[in-house]
């Protein structure tokens, strides 16, 4: 009885161990980016971006949870507009504040997610004339923290917050060009 204890628990030490080396092999930044094509000029795009009341109208994580609170403060749009948020399990809560507006080609966002899991990153929109239209990028970066580290070893962030992405771009698209 005693050896099967001691191999269980020299097994779930190597289990262990495996995890924490395979999480501190993992990069120490995170970088999510998606990008689409819209039939418009950057001039009508820049307004839904630089005016976080207007998120509603396009951003993926404001259909998460409808009932989210949300607190609008600081500049109307543009540099030194703040956004912050208090939602369900889905969006916890945090702030966004409007770093830098360049219209009509980039916002630069710091961006602090305090629940479920604290995180601090910068988000960038640039919208560069594409023939006809605008291609779009959306960029979130900044640091991978251990536990961010320790939870890619599980899933793949790059796919979870891509697909966000990629669906908000998909709205924005859509509310643009229709």
């Amino acid at each position: 009885m005693f050896e099967v204890i001691v191999t269980i628990a020299v097994i779930l030490a190597i289990a262990i161990a495996a995890v924490l080396i395979l999480a501190a092999a993992k990069p120490d930044t995170l970088r999510v980016q998606r990008s689409v094509s819209i039939k418009a000029p950057a001039e009508r795009i820049f307004p839904l971006i630089s005016d976080f009341q207007q998120w509603v109208t396009w951003s993926a994580y404001e259909q998460k949870d409808p009932a989210m609170k949300r607190t609008y403060s600081g500049a109307e749009r543009g540099k030194g507009a703040v956004y912050a948020w208090d939602g369900d399990k889905n969006v916890g809560s945090g702030r966004m504040e409007i770093l830098e507006a360049s219209a009509p080609q980039k916002i630069v966002i710091k961006l602090d997610f305090f629940t479920p899991f604290e995180g601090h990153n910068t988000a960038e929109f640039t919208m560069l004339p594409q023939g006809n239209g605008t291609h779009v990028t959306w960029l979130m970066h900044g640091p991978a923290r251990f536990l961010t580290r320790l939870i890619q070893v599980f899933m793949n962030l790059d796919n979870m917050i891509g697909r966000d992405f990629e669906a908000g771009l998909a709205n924005l698209k859509k509310l643009i060009e229709k």
